[in-house]
């Protein structure tokens, strides 16, 4: 799957002059967090929150009246406030490398690129709806988790016999174990019941460490 597949678009830019509170509320009608900043070319500049925007005004501690406030804070610019190093991905980047940039960036969000045009936006919440459907977390079935050998052959195992017993997987993911002798597998079956998947799995691995129906 690549960004351009999940990308939030057309996109809601803003420009460098706009006060901050238009930006807010513009983000607030449109329900978006950030968006990116162009210029008068529509060339991508920065890119602003809502946290950013948030954050601009005094802090409590300050001794100005309300009125003196609301007149500071509505003299701000988005350019006073914005982020300019932006980190952006291509809409053929794969939507893991984007992932990958933003946890390790701890940013929520990046700007898609083609050529010099912003193209679209990939967000948290992009991802989160990705991690939804890869876990079949709309879909009523028997899931299990359980702890396997890192060796060659074991998930081939697991797949056919739950294929030879009439289940259908709905979703399968595996993650880091407790060291590197072993995985941690994730699934979704239908077409049977917890006892069933119980009885065809433990025979097959280290420990179940979990099955439920939901």
């Amino acid at each position: 799957m690549l960004v351009k597949n999940r990308m939030s678009h057309p996109v809601i830019t803003v420009e460098p002059d706009l006060p901050i509170m238009d930006a807010l509320n513009l983000m607030k009608s449109h329900n978006i967090r950030r968006t990116p900043v162009v210029d008068k070319q529509g060339k991508l500049i920065g890119i602003i929150s809502d946290k950013d925007l948030l954050n601009a005004g005094p802090s409590d501690a300050t001794s100005l009246s309300v009125w003196e406030i609301n007149y500071l804070v509505g003299k701000i610019k988005v350019k006073q406030v914005m982020t300019r190093n932006v980190l952006t991905v291509e809409g053929e980047t794969p939507i893991e490398e984007a992932a990958r940039i933003m946890v390790d960036n701890k940013v929520g969000g990046l700007p898609v690129m083609e050529g010099d045009t912003i193209v679209g936006v990939i967000t948290e919440s992009d991802l989160f709806k990705i991690l939804l459907e890869l876990m079949g977390a709309r879909e009523t079935a028997v899931r299990l988790t359980a702890l396997i050998p890192d060796v060659l052959g074991e998930l081939e195992k697991l797949t056919h016999a739950v294929a030879q017993a009439g289940g259908s997987f709905i979703s399968f993911g595996q993650f880091n174990g407790d060291d590197d002798e072993n995985r941690v597998v994730t699934f979704k079956v239908s077409g049977l019941n917890e006892a069933q998947v119980k009885e065809l799995i433990a025979p097959l691995v280290e420990e179940i460490v979990d099955i439920r129906t939901i």
